[in-house]
């Protein structure tokens, strides 16, 4: 059978991986880090309700479940076409008679001065340990001086899309639930949540009743949201906006975009909009008859689809299905992507749901419903079984004010005036 080396395991690479598994080929997963990331719940380890392990699945256990895959930790530095080889950061050259890149998708700070200096992303478990760290950190600090009602604590979310939306939604109930039982040394209405968001609504691809809904239920948990405001640059301790006004602060989440990983210039792929790989209606690379790009990296030209982790699953394993076309000499066939729905938590007991058929749900059923898919959607029983456990803690039991804590990191500010 043909050798398919997949570069990448989030929801594109594994899906690919497993459906040419089936298929009987020969599998190399490549991927810089041992283990797959579960980022939609990233968020949940950024805000102390779930460990990182809750989140990260072993990819030499995944391709030793799959008769065909071997696993290669390495981080890809080139692609030479012409020998239809992998070029791997430990000198190894990787073979191919198919290539599946799936390397999803880093921050995009649209050229913002400051903004990739002063501010913490959540798109690997890396970065939400960081932002975890620094969150709990800083009110450690905060806690120890000698009058810290004295002071206050500016948190800026930038992004109304699902990521920002879940993820001030959590630091408002970590303000009102569990700061006041955690540090009593902190005066709670001293610390601000501010969602900032350069369009009209948050969660745009949502329908308006479900924009407006989330939009309210942020501000009744004390969120100061901001539309139609853009920031023009980031300093350690403040950003500016573009219509002249300041607002000073301690800490900076970026969730206002994304792109496909500038190392891909170089690795002689046609790259479109957002830094995305473009490729054709069957995900095959434009130019490159045995290249296909899946998920949040690939870019179909005349129709685009949204970077959520649907189509990235849907895509991987259609890619495979057109591998096999090929091996038995059959034509490929178009991409077409089947809508299931979408879904933002925006905290405990609320979340809006969207389904195509005209479905719209919101509050509790809704927020039901989303752990419901969550949980069927991570790779692992015992993932299951931990961040099942973990949420129900967090939001189910009396109390509420326990957070997974690790080391004292300080805010940019901070690191500012120390310096």
């Amino acid at each position: 059978m043909p050798h398919v080396v997949v570069v990448g395991a989030g929801f594109a690479g594994l899906s690919a991986t497993a459906e040419l598994a089936k298929e009987g080929f020969r599998v190399t997963l490549i991927n810089r880090h041992p283990y797959n990331t579960f980022q939609p719940l990233l968020y949940q380890v950024a805000t102390g309700g779930l460990n990182a392990g809750d989140v990260t699945y072993s990819l030499r256990y995944f391709a030793a479940r799959h008769a065909g895959v071997r696993f290669r930790r390495a981080a890809v530095t080139g692609i030479d076409h012409d020998a239809n080889e992998v070029l791997c950061d430990d000198g190894v050259r990787v073979g191919y008679d198919y290539l599946c890149v799936a390397t999803g998708i880093t921050t995009n700070h649209f050229g913002i001065p400051g903004a990739a200096e002063y501010t913490m992303s959540m798109y690997t478990r890396a970065d939400a340990l960081k932002v975890r760290d620094t969150i709990f950190g800083s009110m450690e600090i905060i806690a120890g001086m000698s009058s810290p009602n004295t002071g206050a604590f500016t948190i800026v979310v930038v992004g109304g899309g699902a990521t920002g939306v879940e993820m001030a939604g959590q630091l408002a109930e970590l303000k009102t639930e569990a700061l006041p039982m955690t540090y009593p040394e902190l005066n709670p209405a001293r610390v601000h949540v501010v969602l900032v968001e350069m369009g009209d609504a948050l969660l745009a691809p949502f329908d308006d009743t479900l924009r407006q809904y989330a939009h309210k239920e942020l501000v009744k948990r004390g969120v100061d949201v901001r539309l139609k405001t853009a920031i023009t640059e980031v300093h350690p301790d403040h950003v500016d906006f573009k219509d002249g006004t300041t607002l000073p602060v301690d800490l900076v989440i970026w969730a206002a975009g994304v792109s496909g990983s500038p190392v891909l210039r170089d690795w002689g792929l046609p790259i479109g909009r957002g830094g995305r790989i473009e490729v054709n209606s069957d995900l095959r690379v434009i130019g490159h008859e045995n290249v296909f790009a899946l998920g949040d990296v690939s870019l179909t030209v005349d129709n685009p689809l949204p970077q959520l982790a649907q189509p990235a699953i849907q895509t991987g394993k259609f890619a495979a299905d057109q591998i096999a076309r090929l091996h038995r000499g059959l034509e490929t066939e178009d991409f077409k992507y089947h809508n299931k729905g979408t879904m933002a938590t925006i905290g405990r007991g609320d979340a809006v749901l969207q389904i195509p058929q005209g479905l719209k749900l919101k509050g509790v059923v809704a927020w039901l419903g989303w752990i419901f898919l969550h949980i069927v959607y991570l790779l692992g029983n015992r993932n299951r079984a931990q961040t099942l456990l973990n949420l129900f803690s967090r939001y189910l039991l009396p109390s509420r004010s326990s957070a997974i804590v690790g080391d004292v990191m300080e805010t940019p500010k901070l690191k500012a005036i120390r310096k």
